[in-house]
């Protein structure tokens, strides 16, 4: 049984609300056009924040191409803030009505994600940074979850398909079930450096059996000079301060000439528990709080009927500009007649045409320019070191 939407069915139409399609059949009956301008807004970001990262806009511009609309967004990866337009659509209503749901998809997911691993990236700092969430969201789900969690600032995914996607090697290290199977941490961390590609880092999991110190120890004596790192996945019922123990681990290796091996630790991890953990580890291994990222609440508004202002109550009316000093964060939201906001100053309209007479008119950037353009943003908003990695 396939219970996920093809791409087909997207284009169709048929994955809408109901009551846009109602919507659509009383216009069309009635004979009713209308052209109106809206645009794609979020009002406020989850757990207090004040930004996100625009994610997704590839993909509703693919949709938007089949439409007779035409489209002004952001530039994708843009860092924005709430009440800023990132997407406006022009065009007769009766022909875009149904597709709300799925551009509002495409951006609220996507979005979600990108932003919680900016946020992941900044709390990481210079440490490597990699996603390993794919197993807690629908396998269909899994390379776009990781493009977009690469988008945001991640070093790199675990997932062969998305890596491929993004032109990148697959990132991981090994599993418990191959300590199981084989019996011991050291056997298999040498069937491991035995059989796989010696350009693969030796990253070995210490916390199957033993003490993590002691695992450390043994593995890093086994594999000296080639050992890369270890990795703790720590269940937090056996870990009490995770903290100290990354300390103690450090300290015993540290004592034994292992200062080249890295302390790389995965399992429940987010930002809170990186500042934590930050003066020991040297990388992380996140999951769950990037997959499962809580999605931007975007919301589609008309704001203009045939080219007069009108909005339902609660929304500024009108054609708007997003003028953004650059160099800076300061942006401004201002009716799209009045210019920038100052006469003197290096400003610019993020608005800028991207679907016009059914084609894409700006160039659509790789993953890893869109990365860097989210990382070059990023100290805007926190002071962040330089970056380094494991």
């Amino acid at each position: 049984m396939q219970v996920i939407a093809s791409e087909e069915e997207i284009r169709a139409g048929r994955v809408t609300d109901v009551y846009f399609e109602r919507t659509r059949q009383i216009l069309a009956a009635e004979d009713i056009h209308r052209r109106v301008k809206a645009e794609f807004v979020v009002k406020s970001f989850p757990g207090g924040t004040n930004w996100g990262v625009l994610a997704g806009l590839a993909e509703a511009a693919e949709l938007l191409v089949e439409l007779p609309v035409q489209a002004d967004a952001l530039p994708e990866g843009t860092i924005f803030g709430p009440h800023q337009p990132v997407l406006v659509i022009e065009g007769d209503y009766v022909e875009f009505a149904v597709y709300e749901t799925a551009l509002l998809g495409f951006l609220c997911q996507a979005s979600g994600i990108a932003t919680k691993a900016a946020r992941c990236r900044l709390a990481a700092e210079d440490r490597l940074l990699v996603h390993f969430g794919a197993r807690r969201m629908h396998p269909s789900l899994a390379p776009m979850i990781d493009y977009y969690a690469y988008i945001g600032g991640c070093d790199g995914v675990a997932v062969i398909a998305g890596a491929e996607r993004l032109g990148i090697p697959p990132m991981g290290t090994m599993p418990h079930a191959l300590m199981l199977v084989l019996g011991d941490t050291v056997e298999a961390a040498l069937a491991f450096h035995r059989l796989i590609d010696p350009q693969v880092p030796r990253v070995v999991l210490i916390d199957t059996f033993h003490d993590e110190t002691f695992a450390a120890v043994e593995v890093a004596e086994t594999l000296g000079r080639d050992l890369a790192a270890v990795r703790l996945d720590t269940p937090s019922n056996r870990r009490g301060n995770f903290r100290q123990l990354l300390e103690e681990v450090r300290w015993e290796l540290d004592l034994r000439g292992y200062q080249h091996v890295k302390l790389f630790v995965s399992g429940g991890i987010d930002e809170d528990t990186m500042r934590e953990l930050n003066p020991v580890a040297d990388g992380y291994g996140v999951g769950t709080a990037i997959s499962n990222a809580p999605v931007l609440d975007f919301s589609l508004d008309i704001v203009e009927v045939e080219g007069r202002p009108l909005a339902k109550r609660g929304k500024p009316s009108g054609a708007k500009a997003v003028w953004r000093k650059r160099g800076t964060a300061q942006t401004v939201v201002r009716p799209a007649a009045w210019g920038p906001p100052e006469k003197e100053g290096d400003w610019e309209n993020l608005l800028q045409p991207l679907v016009r007479a059914g084609r894409i008119v700006r160039d659509l950037p790789s993953p890893q320019e869109l990365r860097q353009y989210v990382l070059e943003q990023l100290p805007l908003y926190s002071n962040s070191p330089p970056r380094r990695g494991i």
